[in-house]
C-alpha cells in the first residue's frame, strides 16, 4: 500500500471517500457506481484509477463487465487500513450526497436479483424491431386503458394534452393543468374539436395546483417534474389533491449530464435518480413506493426514462 500521508490525501476527496465506503459494502461496476453517485464516467474512472494505483481498490473482469472492490491487504497493512476505514465511516455523515448512498446501493442489489425484470428488459429491447402482425404500442395502450376503472385523473404539466386526451377515453374525468396560457387554450380547443367532454384544462402552477383537496384518484406527472422549480413541492401538492388510497405516477428522465437540455427544452433539472424520486415521494407521505428505469434511448445522449408510483 502507498504511504499513509499520500493515502490520507487521496481519501480526503469526498467523492473518493464515498466510492471507498460503497466498495466496502459491495463489489460494483462503473455503471453501478455512476448510477449511485450521479457522476460522469470519465471523472469516476479517474477516481478509480487513483484508488487502484494507491492499492486501495482492485478490479476483476466478469464477462463484459469490470467489477471494483476493496483490495484485501496483508496482515501488516490490514490494521492501518481498518483504522482508516473506521475514520471514513465516521465521516460519512458529513459527505455531500452520501445520505442517499445506502438506499441507492440497496436498489442496485435489488436490481441484480430481479431476474424477472431482466427478462422483460430483454423482451423490451426486441419489441418493435421485428414485425409481428397486429402488435403495436398503440394497440397495447388502448388495451391497458380498458383494464382501468373510470377514475378522476390529474394530468400535471399536461402541455398540449396528447396524453390527457388518451386518458380521457376511459377516465371519468381528466383535469389537465399547465402553467402556459397558450397550452391551456390550445388543449381546450383541441378537446372541444374532438368532442372530449370529460377533459378540463386549468391554468396553474404545479407547486400550487388549482384542484381541491382529496378530489382525484390519480396524480400523473409525465415528463413535467424536471421543469418545476421545486419538484418536492409539486409532489407534496399531488399528495394534497389525491383521495385516500389515490396514486401518484411519475414518468421522468433519469439524471443525466446533457447540459444543452437546459437551453433546448427549458429543463430546470437534468433528470432525477431513482433514490431522489423515492425520497421526494416518501417525504410527501406516500407508501408502497416503486421505481424502475423503463426505457433507454438508442441515440446519443441516451436519455433514460424513470417510472415511479406510490399510494396515499
Amino acid at each position: 500500500m502507498t504511504s499513509i500521508l499520500k493515502l490520507l490525501r487521496l481519501v480526503a476527496d469526498p467523492s473518493r471517500t464515498r466510492i471507498v465506503l460503497l466498495l466496502e459494502q459491495e463489489e460494483l461496476s462503473v455503471a453501478e457506481l455512476q448510477e449511485i453517485l450521479g457522476m460522469g464516467q470519465s471523472t469516476l474512472s479517474t477516481h478509480l484509477s487513483q484508488l487502484k494505483q494507491a492499492g486501495v481498490v482492485e478490479d476483476r473482469r466478469t464477462g463484459k463487465n469490470i467489477l471494483y472492490r476493496l483490495k484485501d491487504h496483508g496482515v501488516g497493512e490490514r490494521r492501518i487500513f481498518e483504522q482508516l476505514m473506521g475514520v471514513l465511516r465516521q465521516a460519512a455523515g458529513q459527505l455531500p450526497g452520501a445520505e442517499n448512498d445506502t438506499e441507492a446501493l440497496r436498489m442496485i442489489r435489488l436490481k441484480r436479483r430481479d431476474k424477472v425484470r431482466a427478462y422483460f428488459d430483454e423482451l423490451a429491447g426486441k419489441f418493435g424491431r421485428q414485425y409481428v402482425p397486429g402488435r403495436s404500442w398503440e394497440g397495447l395502450a388502448e388495451t391497458f386503458l380498458l383494464l382501468l376503472p373510470p377514475l378522476v385523473i390529474a394530468d400535471l404539466g399536461a402541455g398540449e394534452g396528447t396524453v390527457a386526451q388518451l386518458l380521457a377515453r376511459r377516465a371519468r374525468q381528466v383535469i389537465a393543468v399547465d402553467n402556459s396560457e397558450k397550452m391551456v387554450a390550445f388543449g381546450t380547443a383541441l378537446a372541444r374539436r374532438h368532442r372530449v367532454r370529460n377533459l378540463h384544462y386549468r391554468k396553474g402552477d404545479l407547486e400550487s395546483l388549482p384542484i381541491e383537496d382529496s378530489s382525484v384518484d390519480v396524480a400523473f406527472f409525465s415528463q413535467s417534474l424536471h421543469h418545476v422549480q421545486h419538484p418536492a413541492g409539486a409532489v407534496a401538492e399531488a399528495f394534497r389533491i389525491l383521495k385516500p388510497d389515490g396514486r401518484i405516477i411519475v414518468l421522468d428522465l433519469v439524471k443525466h449530464h446533457c447540459e444543452e437540455a437546459r437551453e433546448l427544452y427549458a429543463d430546470l433539472w437534468l433528470g432525477f435518480t431513482e433514490v431522489e424520486v423515492r425520497r421526494m415521494v416518501l417525504k410527501a407521505g406516500f407508501r408502497n413506493i416503486n421505481t424502475s428505469v423503463v426505457h433507454r434511448e438508442a441515440k446519443t445522449p441516451h436519455f433514460e426514462t424513470l417510472l415511479a408510483s406510490g399510494d396515499k
